[in-house]
Formats: C-alpha cells, structure tokens, sequence
C-alpha cells in the first residue's frame, strides 16, 4: 500500500478559533487525529466522524503513551496509507517534541508537513494583555523550557544572559519548578521586584492569572494553590497588563452556559455568549425534522394564488416553508398575490433573504401579538396559510377563524428529541460546573424534561441559574417547576444575551 502522510498540527493555546485555516482543512481530510491533552477536544469536530481518534495525551508526567509509542504510531498509520493529523497544543516546533516526530517519520520514509500554530507564550501573553515586547520597555524575548535541568546535574540555560539581559523570559510548563527557576534568575542578577505573571488555561473562559514579582510569585502560587497547566512569564511589560487587560474583562467570562437550541440553530447564540467569554455547552434538545407527511403543506403551496395571508412564526418555518417551495418547482413568484407576516425581525430577516419585503411584522412576538394585529384588519372570509411547527400553540388558527378567517395550518417541520444529550453537558451538570441554562423555546424545556425525566432534571439544575427567552417559555419552565432567573423584555436572542450580560455584571 502507498504511503500516507502525516501532518503535524499546531492546535493552538486553548481558544478553538485560534487554529489556522491550514489545520482546519488538514483536519477535514483526516483518517486519524492524533491528539494531546493540551490539544481543544472541540478540534475534533472538524474531522470526519469516520476519523480514528487517539488520544496521546500527557498530562503531569504521566504518559498515556510514550513518545517512542507516538512515533510508532504515526509511522504505521502513514505506512498503511492513512491521512493523519497529530494534533499538537501550541506549536509542533515550540517545546512541541515535533522535531522528534519528524525525525521518526523521515527515518520511515513517511511523506510529512508541519503546519505552525499559534504557540502559547504568543496566546497567553496577549489574552493576559501582556505584549512580550514593547518599544519604550523591551526588544527582546526568550522561550524557556521549565523543566530544563530537572533530569541533569547541570543546567544547560545561560542564566547570567537570561538574567542580566533585561528582555522578556517565558518559561513553558514551569509551574512545578517555579521557586527553583525564580531563585535562580534573582541569583544571577535580575532584581527582586521584576513582575511576574503566571497564566493558566490560556486564551480559555477558564483562562487564571496570578501576578507577583521575582521575589514573591512562588510564595504566592502556593498560597492559591495554583496548578498546571500554566506559562511563567518575567519582565517589566508584565506592569502594562493592569492597562491593557481585555480578555477577563468581558462580561461573561468564565461563566458555564448551556445552550439548548436545535444543533442546526445553536450556532448564532453560542457565538454571541462565546464573544463575551462565556464558555457554552452546546446540548440540543430539539431535533427539526420534515413532517410525516408533505401532503397537506403540497395542497396549499399549489393553491398559493388563492390565500390572501401567510404567516411565518420563526426562522425554521420559513426555511421549511421555501425548502417546500423550491422542491415542488415554485420560487417567491408563487406568491405574488399573497401577503406575508413575519413573526419577529429575525424571522422579517429571512424572509428578506428571499426578496420579499415581509407585509406585517408584530410589535409582540407571542402568538396573542399576531392575533391582536390581525384583529385590526378585516379578516371576513380571508384565506390565511400557516404553516407551522407540528407541536405549536393552536392559539393562531383558532382566534383567527374566531375573526371570521378561513385558516390552513399544515406541519412544515416536526419538533423530536435528538438521540441523547451530549456527555459532556451531562458531566458538567453532575460536577455542579454549570452557571447558567438557557431556553429559547417551550419545546426546549419540555424536550428536556422528557430526556432526563423531571425528577432528575429538577435535581441537576439546582443552583443553576435559569435563562428564558420569553413569558411562553418561562410558564413552561415553572409548569415543570424550575424557577426563572432571567427572561428579557423583548422575544430575541440578542435581547436574551443582554440580559444575561446585566444579570451577571
């Protein structure tokens, strides 16, 4: 069998969105990944879910494989002709032992390709809002291994030069010879009151710093029990970081926040919270699905020229509704004669990206909001089409006939439960980790409730603060009996994101 090959990725410090366009495209055509600890496990997702996963993790000194291992296993995937990415924290190249794998491989004559990442001296220093250079402070800086000389009798680092040289120092993974390594620069010569910062978890909403100086930065992580993993970096610009912090300054940073929204969906709201350091647990609890049967929904499509109203209630039923559309031959020409209302500006949006400017859009967004503008027109014998989620409230069709309207209202999409919750979510939710739930439907609550089982549910959000979009969510919330928390004033994301803002500053 011909040769694969074999790319070593740099994964990056800890924020998934730091790897480069380069790693994503070697993760998508990825046979295996071979992963370290410090590698973000959400990477993975960029490989195919066909894709062997081995984790080489080392995590303390324990080794879950040795690196003679590692290499054997890059070598033989290559040699059976595989596309492997191993997935490095930070860059292969810095402290990444890269340079041993490639050797491994050449001496196989396995074909491979280094792409740089973004190392965590860069990443760290920068989200801790420390430059590791500065023009008025420093031109110089240095990576320094901080294990170096734990299995020697002698150190192999010029410390006079580290010391006495005034330039900025970066020790790596140095925390468990922090005080060895602070002595031994305050020895050579480097004042007592130079700044020091340790960074934990770097770039993550986890992301902890601890500042001191030379002379009281061991003492200090002692007294905090501060752990690896972690960076050490020494040097005046260490001061700037009190002016230039950015990061843990964001309103929802290291805040835990599940987002319940269908998988398709969550994506728009878990950037919004992620954007303001919030680190989302993506757990969906509604799966969108095509109805049973398109029957019914055909049978109006083709009788569009007949409806003077189509009412569009979310993003989901005009996707489902023009998906429709398009299959049976038809485009937005097919309703020329009918008037849409739009459900809300998000829903406006997308009708809007099929050229059609929506002729009602609700100040209120609730089902009773619809109801109360339509009640202002002359609905006497009007043919309305509502095409609609399978489990949506009847309050629609019904008041709307009270007003003398002939209402059509097909299943455009079914609401089911996905197969499981995600483990991860689950495990967060034991470890009593998460901050905060958020429901931006009925459906995402019910669903829930109906997964776990409300006596478990009850149990695993204790302590933890409930979030809803709207009055009609949160009734279904306390219907279950949780308690909300949080529920904005206006039915939108970006309005349920602001509240969650104001009640965590």
């Amino acid at each position: 069998m011909s040769n694969g090959i074999v790319y070593l990725v740099g994964a990056g410090p800890g924020d998934p969105s730091l790897i480069t366009v380069r790693g994503v495209d070697c993760l998508k055509k990825a046979d295996v990944v071979v992963y370290d600890y410090l590698a973000n496990e959400q990477l993975l997702n960029h490989a195919p879910e066909s894709a062997e996963r081995i984790y080489a993790g080392k995590i303390g000194g324990r080794h879950n494989q040795g690196q003679d291992e590692i290499n054997n296993v890059l070598v033989e995937k290559g040699k059976a002709g595989k596309v492997v990415v191993r997935l490095k924290g930070g860059d292969p190249f810095v402290f990444g032992r890269g340079g041993e794998e490639c050797e491994a491989l050449r001496d196989a004559g396995v074909p491979f390709e280094v792409v740089p990442g973004v190392t965590a001296a860069v990443g760290a220093a920068a989200y801790a809002g420390i430059p590791l250079t500065h023009r008025d402070i420093t031109a110089s800086v240095a990576f320094v291994t901080g294990q170096e000389g734990k299995d020697k009798n002698e150190s192999t680092v010029d410390w006079d030069r580290l010391s006495l040289g005034g330039g900025t120092v970066v020790f790596y993974m140095g925390v468990t010879t922090l005080r060895r390594n602070m002595q031994r620069m305050l020895e050579h010569g480097r004042p007592a009151d130079t700044p020091v910062a340790l960074i934990r978890w770097a770039t993550t909403p986890c992301q902890q710093i601890l500042t001191g100086t030379l002379a009281d930065i061991a003492d200090r992580a002692e007294e905090s029990g501060f752990k690896p993993p972690a960076i050490t970096i020494v040097g005046e610009v260490v001061a700037l970081r009190e002016k230039l912090q950015w990061f843990d300054k964001r309103t929802l940073c290291g805040k835990k926040i599940i987002v319940t929204r269908a998988a398709e969906q969550a994506g728009e709201f878990s950037g919004k919270l992620s954007a303001r350091g919030a680190t989302v647990l993506e757990c969906p609890t509604i799966s969108l699905v095509e109805p049973e049967s398109w029957q019914l929904l055909d049978l109006a499509i083709r009788d569009l020229h007949n409806y003077n109203w189509l009412i569009l209630t979310s993003g989901n039923a005009v996707r489902f509704f023009f998906q429709r559309l398009e299959s049976l031959g038809l485009d937005a020409r097919a309703l020329a004669q009918c008037r849409i209302c739009a459900v809300g500006p998000k829903t406006a949006d997308e009708v809007r990206t099929f050229g059609i400017k929506p002729d009602l859009v609700p100040t209120d967004f609730k089902a009773e909001g619809v109801v109360e503008e339509f009640s202002r027109l002359d609905m006497h014998n009007s043919r309305v089409l509502y095409p609609r989620a399978d489990k949506a409230r009847d309050l629609i069709p019904s008041e709307l006939k009270r007003l003398g309207a002939h209402v059509d209202s097909p299943v455009a999409y079914r609401n089911i439960f996905p197969e499981r919750l995600p483990p991860e979510t689950l495990f967060a939710l034991e470890k009593r980790s998460v901050d905060c739930i958020t429901f931006t439907s009925s459906s995402t609550v019910q669903n829930l409730a109906a997964m776990l089982g409300d006596e478990l549910m009850f149990d695993l959000l204790k302590g933890v603060i409930v979030a809803s979009i709207g009055p009609i969510t949160s009734k279904s919330c306390r219907d279950l009996g949780l308690k909300v928390d949080i529920e904005p004033a206006a039915y939108t994301l970006d309005a349920l994101t602001e509240a969650l803002e104001a009640h965590f500053k």
